[in-house]
């Protein structure tokens, strides 16, 4: 693959941190109610609302306000809100590219306060269909190390359809065609050795641009900022940096 992305990467090792965040409740159920919406309320017949409600509990969401969730995105539950999902594009210190996907129910306020995020961290927003074009989607599937060698990670993966496979400190990361994510994890599943922590499609970033010293610094405090706002459900860039 031209380029895995480092901030994916970040992120993977901010987890606990992020866990503690007070709207990570909100982003969950938020991501369940979309997902409901897209695909139905059943999950065994809707992937991306089984990885939400998955992710959902792993955050110690309700199952309340999980069905509630499920319920809004189907159209059986209507408390009048009108969330809608958009994508904004930028770029960071360094000539590097940014993608943030969102849910909102105020389009004009959360691209002001995107705007600002940007500005303020040295970055500037992009027209639509600027940057996009440099990252495509991918099923990413993490799997933890446990006791599973690179060697048998590369086989199941092989097998089971996958396009490649990266190793990390503590986990190895699985990519596949969109349409082939549910099919590499039922397959990875199949082995009992194999503990997924996430199955999930997002962008990846088809090559990367390399920082360093402090416009890495500066691209790091975006792409935190950016998560951290409430109404931002992911963030992808294509930037490289020295470990």
């Amino acid at each position: 693959m031209a380029g895995h992305s480092k901030w994916a990467n970040i992120k993977r090792h901010k987890a606990k941190m992020d866990a503690m965040r007070s709207n990570i409740i909100s982003k969950a159920l938020r991501e369940v109610m979309l997902a409901a919406r897209h695909g139905g309320g059943n999950p065994e017949a809707n992937f991306r609302l089984k990885v939400a409600i998955e992710r959902a509990r792993a955050a110690n969401v309700a199952l309340d306000s999980i069905n509630r969730a499920i319920k809004r995105g189907t159209g059986e539950l209507n408390d009048g809100a009108q969330v809608e999902e958009l994508m904004y594009e930028g770029y960071g210190p360094g000539g590097t590219a940014v993608l943030v996907e969102a849910a909102t129910d105020n389009r004009n306020r959360t691209a002001g306060e995107i705007r600002y995020i940007f500005s303020k961290h040295g970055g500037k927003m992009a027209e639509i269909g600027s940057v996009s074009w440099m990252f495509e989607q991918k099923g990413v599937i993490v799997i933890e190390k446990g006791e599973l060698t690179e060697d048998d990670v590369l086989a199941m993966a092989i097998e089971g359809g996958a396009e490649d496979v990266e190793v990390e400190e503590d986990s190895y990361v699985v990519y596949t065609a969109p349409g082939d994510l549910d099919s590499v994890r039922k397959h990875l599943e199949k082995d009992p050795r194999v503990v997924i922590q996430s199955a999930e499609l997002d962008m990846t970033p088809k090559s990367t641009v390399t920082v360093e010293g402090e416009d890495a610094e500066k691209v790091i405090r975006l792409l935190e900022a950016l998560d951290e706002h409430d109404d931002v459900t992911k963030v992808y860039s294509n930037f490289d940096t020295p470990e």
